[in-house]
């Protein structure tokens, strides 16, 4: 109620967009970080008339409506992003704005300024109090986003009541040292002149990101506004009647608008059609002139990859040379990059680390730094992984560009928030996730991720990757980039891996398969990422010294593995055969594909990654010691493939 006034002016007087089709390319994109709110904007849609009715109203929070509890992009026509953590909307904001600025910077041209949309976010003290705001903020302003305006509501209410418990720093002077525009209107609730102008002067400023502090009173008109009683409560039915009285409106109805009020919002819909109409005739244009950059253009909106990508992927012989898989990711940007042009990344101050960046890449970067421009392709997040990641979804979600990003994998969990919602979102994004495991040796246990590849597993619509050789790394990258609505994470190692005599890019992309066939084999062997050499070791420490047959299986995508027939995965793990699975991290899922699970359930060790391996047993011999530990467990019984599920077919 209290962010009523400049969401009025913000949607009337500033921006442009078309209700019968949400997804102009050039619309401006509005988000709300502080999703509670998220009635206001729904009342925006419907009154301007996007397809949310007053029945979609009246549903407000019921299980199959459209209008949820939090805006939700995948549920309702004019959400652009998923919101509701607070400071993740924030954080989408920055990378919508972003991803604008670099598409403007590849496709315009002197007389077609064909991308020049801005991006405007309302946030809240809660927003402001998250780190992530503060990460993306400071990304922010060192890119000078000038296309980015954000509005504070300055309401001084939180959950546990007046922000004076918890929240006393000036906000705008953290902006200002950000490298901000800042502004401030006293009067939130009434100043609509003042609210006016404040905006449009923030749109006359083209080399900084823009904040305007609003004070506002939360439920403003209710009885109870100005307090934490308000804030995410129904008001009483003799409330609701004197504001609506308050208000001019007949407090004996609900859900009747007026029709003079549907006409004003109308209108500016109106207005929004007809500017996209302008704009398909400019782009018509701007396409016989321009034919290639209006192609490609067309290409990225449809969410299509460039025909024949996919093969100038590389490939590997199992007589090429090992490396580390980290280097065989940055062998695939290399080879890729040109060939999909879309394909815009960064790193979260790890690229020496990560290998994120080709060697021709240029940064995404204010031209007046003199170290890149707004058409560079490489972003250099800063150690912010958290905001990376929430940056990335808004990337995302502009439509024009598929964004990675790097870090070690451990600290993707700082960024876990963002992760979370790049699958709630469907967001099209890769997370480059280096240093994997205990294998990076000597950082030691606070770098080496051992929980990490559980919880993420455990995560819907995630694809963890961990591939063992090139060729699955290669597959990694083209499940990846082909999954229109399906983050990644790819999990890749410090340490060099041999390539593997069974690794096909086609035998990857099914999510796992027989590395190593044996008949009448004793066990099989589970394994992902380095451990499946390991595995291939043991196969022959096991023949030499105890007579036993072992197979193989590379499993490195569980998720994608999950996909394929039922059929096939009996397959690769067959019935009649006990299994073990091998992974140096938590065993925590191995249950699900294996019969006995050899992992690391504890923290790791600093020192050589050789010395780490051996102090684990991750050996040859230690594999093999618990494969027969496994078979004799399971001597006289042909156990059921773990496969062979009583629910399979319902999960």
């Amino acid at each position: 109620m209290g962010m009523a006034p400049v969401a009025h002016v913000l949607f009337n007087k500033f921006m442009s967009f078309n209700p019968s089709n949400p997804d102009w390319v050039n619309r401006d994109r509005f988000i709300l970080s502080n999703g509670h709110g998220c009635m206001l904007q729904y009342s925006l849609l419907h009154l301007f008339g996007y397809k949310v009715t007053l029945d979609d109203l009246k549903a407000f929070r019921s299980v199959d409506s459209i209008t949820p509890g939090h805006p939700e992009a995948q549920d309702t026509p004019g959400i652009e992003v998923t919101t509701g953590p607070l400071g993740q909307g924030f954080a989408n904001a920055v990378g919508l704005a972003v991803a604008q600025a670099q598409t403007a910077a590849t496709f315009n041209k002197p007389e077609f300024d064909l991308i020049n949309n801005h991006t405007y976010c309302f946030f809240g003290d809660g927003c402001a109090m998250e780190g992530i705001a503060s990460e993306a903020a400071s990304a922010a302003g060192h890119l000078q986003l000038g296309n980015l305006i954000m509005v504070y509501d300055d309401n001084h209410i939180s959950i546990d009541g007046d922000t004076k418990c918890a929240f006393t720093e000036d906000v705008l002077k953290r902006f200002e040292a950000y490298g901000w525009h800042t502004q401030w209107v006293k009067e939130g609730d009434t100043d609509l002149e003042g609210i006016e102008k404040a905006i449009a002067t923030a749109k006359e400023v083209k080399d900084k990101p823009s904040v305007i502090k609003l004070t506002t009173t939360i439920g403003f008109g209710s009885l109870l506004q100005g307090t934490g009683g308000v804030h995410g409560n129904a008001l009483k039915a003799d409330d609701c009647k004197q504001v609506k009285k308050k208000f001019g409106f007949n407090p004996d109805e609900s859900f009747v608008v007026p029709q003079k009020v549907y006409d004003i919002y109308y209108a500016h819909g109106a207005e929004g059609a007809a500017k996209e109409k302008e704009w398909s005739k400019l782009f018509e244009e701007y396409g016989k002139k321009y034919g290639s950059e209006a192609a490609d253009l067309k290409r990225r909106l449809s969410g299509a990859l460039p025909e024949g990508w996919q093969k100038h992927l590389p490939t590997y012989k199992p007589t090429d040379g090992a490396q580390a898989t980290r280097k065989l990711s940055e062998a695939v940007l290399e080879a890729i990059h040109e060939a999909v042009p879309d394909l815009v990344g960064g790193s979260a101050d790890l690229t020496g680390s990560n290998n994120t960046r080709w060697k021709k890449a240029v940064d995404f970067q204010p031209p007046n730094l003199g170290i890149g421009d707004y058409g560079g392709r490489y972003i250099r997040y800063g150690v912010r992984e958290h905001a990376m990641a929430g940056m990335m979804n808004g990337i995302a979600a502009y439509g024009t560009i598929i964004p990675f990003g790097g870090t070690f994998l451990n600290f993707v969990s700082y960024a876990a928030g963002s992760v979370r919602l790049s699958s709630l979102s469907h967001c099209r994004v890769i997370y480059v996730a280096t240093h994997d495991s205990i294998g990076l040796g000597e950082d030691g246990p606070t770098h080496q991720p051992i929980e990490t590849l559980a919880h993420f597993r455990a995560l819907p619509n995630m694809m963890v990757w961990r591939p063992a050789d090139g060729n699955e790394t290669s597959a990694a990258y083209y499940v990846a980039l082909t999954s229109k609505s399906t983050p990644s994470i790819l999990a890749l190692t410090r340490q060099n891996l041999p390539q593997l005599e069974s690794s096909t890019v086609e035998n990857a992309i099914k999510g796992g398969y027989v590395s190593v066939e044996a008949e009448n084999a004793d066990i099989t062997l589970v394994s992902t990422g380095s451990e499946v050499c390991i595995c291939i070791e043991a196969v022959k420490y096991l023949k030499d010294n105890h007579k036993i047959t072992a197979r193989v299986v590379s499993l490195p995508c569980f998720e994608v593995f999950d996909t394929q027939s039922k059929e096939y995965r009996l397959k690769v793990l067959p019935d009649g055969i006990p299994s073990l699975s091998v992974e140096v991290m938590s065993t925590l899922g191995w249950e699900r594909y294996s019969h006995e699970q050899f992992g690391l359930n504890r923290f790791g060790a600093s020192g050589a990654y050789k010395d780490v391996y051996k102090k684990f047993e991750f050996t040859a011999e230690g594999i093999s010691k618990r494969a027969v530990a496994t078979i004799d467990f399971y001597k006289g019984v042909k156990p059921r493939s773990p496969i062979n599920r009583a629910f399979q077919q319902l999960i």
